[in-house]
């Protein structure tokens, strides 16, 4: 999930895709853990605040297939295309485990090393099809996508407003070890 540009109180679940059949259904790309559970956190809202409530939801290939009370023809449907849908922030359950947060949570959070040194800051979460990607704000300038793995990224502690990463399983460094081969040598 992520977090709106202009209200910090709403959380981006979804965005709507291409209409689905003639009677109004629409294909929506969903951004929770269970993509069918889009429908079980009430009315969700548009970025200009239309609210639609979700009557039915069904798997499709990489999608669901919604149908929303307030949308009743393909045209109304094809005019949702490329919408995104928020809820509230308070909507979300807080009783998350210890290794559980939002993703929106992370954006804006510090981003420092196993030694506490700053390496910059969270800009946003990205997801390409190959897993998640966090994409940092280097402190020296510039950008970097790390993997949002247990060993690029082995802490996350939003309470403390950071994530700490290992430089080398991130990328952001090289490996010296001796016996790994470099770039353009054969073993």
């Amino acid at each position: 999930m992520s977090r709106q540009k202009n209200s910090d109180t709403r959380i981006q679940l979804a965005v709507i895709g291409a209409a689905q059949g003639l009677r109004g259904e629409v294909r929506v790309k969903a951004f929770t853990g269970d993509p069918l559970a889009i429908g079980d956190y009430g009315s969700l809202t548009t970025g200009d605040g239309r609210k639609l409530t979700v009557l039915n939801v069904r798997p499709a290939k990489n999608v669901v297939v919604a149908r929303f009370a307030e949308v009743g023809d393909r045209n109304a449907a094809e005019a949702l295309n490329g919408t995104a849908l928020f809820i509230e922030r308070e909507a979300l359950p807080d009783d998350l485990g210890e290794e559980e947060f939002y993703h929106a949570d992370l954006i804006g959070l510090a981003v420092v090393d196993g030694e506490g040194e700053r390496v910059g800051r969270v800009r946003a979460l990205h997801n390409f099809g190959g897993g998640d990607i966090l994409e940092v704000g280097l402190a020296e300038g510039g950008s970097a996508m790390v993997p949002f793995t247990r060993v690029a990224v082995p802490h996350v502690r939003v309470s403390k407003g950071e994530v700490e990463i290992d430089r080398v399983a991130a990328g952001l460094v090289e490996d010296d070890d001796p016996d790994m081969p470099r770039e353009g040598e054969v073993s």
